[in-house]
């Protein structure tokens, strides 16, 4: 299938490859069909395409990048909804956010990471009520560090 995007231009999107959110992403609930890419060389930022609305793109890093591990429960919802009988099918990405155009600081919440069932092609994003801080990413010298704020 062909999509147009603003960021990437015309893609061929193999079907194969499309995430489905069942329940989209809070505050994008319509939105279901999803994309992820990275540019060519780099695999520290990803883009989220979504596939519903050409205009909607996130920013997401793998949390693994950065040495964060996560441990949570999900319910028996949220695996149903996931489709998950594999923990290591598990991609978990953070969501990314530049507040300050003329600063090379990215800030991402590790509150609210974007669980993927790789194997399946579902997503979700899980709402953490228990995690208290925030992640800074700095760009420095073409690549990413982490800083805690």
């Amino acid at each position: 299938m062909d999509f147009k995007s603003k960021l990437f231009g015309v893609q061929q999107i193999d079907p194969d490859t499309i995430i489905t959110f069942p329940k989209g992403i809070p505050g994008f609930e319509a939105q279901t069909r999803y994309k992820l890419f990275h540019q060519e060389g780099s695999h520290i930022v990803y883009w989220l395409q979504c596939l519903d609305d050409a205009d909607l793109v996130f920013s997401v890093a793998s949390h693994a990048h950065f040495n964060l591990n996560y441990n949570f429960v999900l319910t028996p919802e949220e695996q149903a909804l996931l489709k998950l009988d594999n923990l290591e099918d598990i991609l978990i990405l953070l969501l990314l956010q530049k507040d300050e155009l003329d600063k090379p600081t990215v800030k991402g919440s590790i509150k609210a990471p974007i669980i993927i069932n790789s194997a399946e092609r579902l997503g979700m994003q899980k709402i953490l009520l228990e995690v208290e801080q925030s992640i800074t990413l700095t760009e420095k010298h073409n690549a990413i560090e982490l800083t805690e704020l």
